[in-house]
């Protein structure tokens, strides 16, 4: 038998005809391909299993196991392994049992044209080769692909941790912002209540501004960034007096003389310039400044006309005037609320915007307070951990002690008792309904 390398296609030729089996390994010798061969078919199914085979030439009729039979255990075996029948009779019905039961590649009829059986056993290779080439590029394919899909679901699953985790920070900065903007707007609160500790008579009056300011905006339909800065300018519209004597600030303007006038007419300019600074408080600053201008034109510092005016000043300059005018900071005498309403109906169209007038009148002829499902009111005695603040707690001068949305700890509800007790009053405070 010739020896050839591991790597050559094996064969297997089963023939009861020793020249035949001689005749072939002749033939197929100088091919190099590797022989092996059985006389019968039991010998054939005994080389097969100690021995790894490509394809199998196996004779129709054998004594004890024909080709049929022999090439069906074939089939059943080693699935992979080519077969081909070599018949040497014309008997069609066994060529086409064999056929069938061995699902043979070609059949080859005795006696055989060398040319023709080479290049089928050739082509039967080849076509091995290319199936079995298929079946590995499949697999891989199919590995491949199981391994981007884990991939792909680990991908997956880091992308919506990633998200989750973007999510989270997202919020917590969403708090942080949350939490900035509260301690900002408190922070302007303590700064408006610590200006207006220097006199009595003004004690409250920017809250209460900033308040209603806010409240007419909404009724006016500004936008909610509006609003706030209107709010905002509300309680800083006289920070510019905060280098007014003592005796200036408690004057009222009806009966300041020229130079007091003077100092007083530049306090909007001042207040203007304190605030600039402040990427939040520009808008504000530009309210502050236009606040004492007046419709018709004879304001200051600008003497800006009519619609010239930004909203937001005319605004606050209407509130600003009725609650001076009953605090006693425009005029000796002190005017009740009607008496104030009064006073702004009359100067429409000179002093204030008739629009702004009209809207202020109509809605303090209405329900003017928060909704009472809001808050409720609680008295410092029965203040509980965890309570909050619906509204601003405001000292009996007016000044902030506390501002809306704080959370009282226990250490605020014992402040609060003993400020209260100390004080000698009955401090009521109103806390958020919702939070109870």
């Amino acid at each position: 038998m010739t020896e050839i390398t591991d790597s050559a296609p094996s064969l297997l030729l089963v023939d009861d005809e020793a020249s035949i089996l001689s005749s072939l390994r002749r033939l197929l010798r100088p091919a190099g391909y590797k022989v092996h061969l059985a006389e019968s078919g039991k010998a054939g199914l005994e080389i097969l299993e100690r021995e790894p085979v490509d394809l199998v030439i196996s004779d129709m009729r054998m004594p004890e196991m024909d080709g049929a039979e022999f090439l069906e255990h074939v089939r059943n075996r080693w699935p992979q392994i080519t077969r081909v029948l070599l018949t040497g009779y014309a008997d069609v019905t066994s060529t086409i049992d064999a056929i069938n039961r061995g699902e043979i590649y070609r059949y080859i009829a005795k006696p055989w044209d060398d040319n023709d059986l080479t290049l089928i056993i050739r082509d039967a290779l080849d076509r091995q080769r290319l199936q079995a080439e298929n079946t590995r590029l499949q697999t891989l394919t199919q590995q491949q692909n199981d391994e981007l899909k884990e991939l792909n679901t680990d991908l997956e699953r880091k992308v919506q941790e990633r998200t989750a985790a973007l999510e989270q920070t997202n919020d917590s900065l969403k708090q942080a912002n949350e939490r900035l903007k509260q301690n900002f707007l408190v922070s302007i609160k303590t700064f408006s209540g610590l200006m207006e500790l220097r006199g009595g008579g003004v004690a409250g009056h920017s809250r209460r501004v900033a308040d209603l300011a806010r409240k007419l905006a909404a009724r006016l339909a500004v936008d909610t960034k509006s609003q706030q800065d209107i709010f905002l300018a509300g309680l800083l519209h006289d920070i510019g007096k905060i280098g007014f004597s003592d005796t200036l600030l408690a004057k009222p303007v009806s009966k300041m003389n020229g130079d007091e006038m003077g100092q007083y007419r530049k306090h909007a300019i001042a207040g203007e310039s304190a605030l600039m600074p402040l990427d939040e408080l520009k808008e504000a600053a530009r309210i502050v400044r236009s606040h004492h201008e007046r419709f018709d034109g004879q304001g200051f510092p600008d003497g800006l006309q009519g619609l010239a005016i930004p909203l937001g000043a005319r605004i606050l300059s209407v509130v600003n005037d009725f609650d001076g005018l009953q605090a006693g900071t425009l005029a000796e005498n002190r005017l009740s609320a009607d008496e104030a309403k009064a006073m702004l109906v009359q100067s429409r169209n000179r002093r204030y915007d008739p629009q702004v007038v009209d809207a202020l009148v109509e809605m303090l002829g209405g329900v003017a307070q928060e909704p009472p499902a809001r808050d409720i009111a609680v008295s410092a005695l029965n203040l509980q951990v965890g309570m909050v603040l619906a509204r601003d707690l405001v000292g009996r001068d007016g000044t902030l002690l506390l501002a809306a949305e704080y959370v009282l700890d226990a250490s605020l509800v014992r402040q609060i008792q003993d400020y209260a007790r100390r004080e000698g009053i009955a401090l009521t405070l109103h806390v958020r309904r919702d939070k109870l």
